[in-house]
């Protein structure tokens, strides 16, 4: 599972706002996210079970995440929505990302699973439940859990929509601080008025916040060991820079003269 806020194009510096909460069995085992090895670089946690990922970020300011949804009949032995995460993170372009994902889950081989992909330019989300669908993403604060994107009778997507329209987040400063601690919040002794998950199979186990502004070298990337209710954020944006430099220091290769 998990839930996330995606602001997009609307804070002046950044048209790439991201808080997103992990949820999953407390005893599987992951790998905070760190570079990896390969073409595109890519900056994502691993999955040391399957060896996918649930959240990354490629050196074109592509990200893409998961969060599981329901679906009605599910394989016997499915394939890791993990791996079908990291390999969206391969292309440059969220539209092609998007539409492989669902290639890849009209083929029946997943469990459910909603998927997010956007740059700069373009957002999708990727419904794979019972039907497969693709609804690009427009300008605004969008909410996503498991179901469809933006339920206004999802408690928790409403919950997390009150908080973070309680003020203007008119920039990336602000986004951050205001959704670092609505998505720490655990729920009252109803349930009720929280984000993180406490108890059950399934559990809050960790916490992103990103920002993705049209220049690489102010990137944001804070992530959380265990739930953000029990652990502070920490800064992991000098790898995101590194990625994101990629591209750049390519474009200022000049190539060698011709020999003659």
């Amino acid at each position: 599972m998990g839930v996330m806020a995606f602001q997009y194009k609307v804070a002046t510096d950044s048209p790439i706002l991201v808080a997103y909460n992990r949820e999953e069995r407390p005893d599987r085992p992951s790998q905070a996210p760190r570079i990896q090895s390969g073409c595109p670089r890519i900056i994502c946690g691993i999955d040391r079970k399957a060896g996918g990922t649930w959240f990354g970020i490629n050196q074109h300011g592509m990200f893409a995440c998961a969060m599981n949804r329901f679906r009605r009949e599910v394989p016997y032995s499915p394939r890791s929505r993990g791996l079908l995460c990291r390999e969206m993170l391969n292309y440059r372009s969220p539209k092609e990302s998007a539409e492989m994902a669902v290639k890849e889950l009209q083929t029946g081989n997943y469990a459910g699973v909603n998927f997010v992909v956007a740059d700069a330019n373009q957002a999708f989300v990727v419904y794979g439940g019972t039907e497969v669908s693709l609804e690009e993403i427009k300008p605004g604060l969008h909410m996503f859990t498991a179901g469809r994107m933006d339920d206004y009778n999802d408690e928790r997507q409403e919950f997390v929509r009150r908080q973070l329209t309680l003020q203007r987040l008119d920039s990336s400063v602000t986004f951050l601080a205001v959704a670092s601690k609505t998505f720490a919040k655990k729920p009252d002794p109803y349930g009720r008025r929280g984000i993180v998950l406490v108890d059950g199979e399934i559990q809050t186990v960790s916490g992103l916040l990103l920002s993705l502004p049209y220049k690489g070298h102010g990137a944001v990337l804070q992530c959380t060991p265990t739930s953000p209710s029990d652990s502070k954020y920490e800064d992991v944006s000098a790898l995101l820079r590194q990625v994101l430099s990629t591209d750049r220091n390519s474009q200022k290769k000049v190539p060698p003269p011709e020999a003659g």
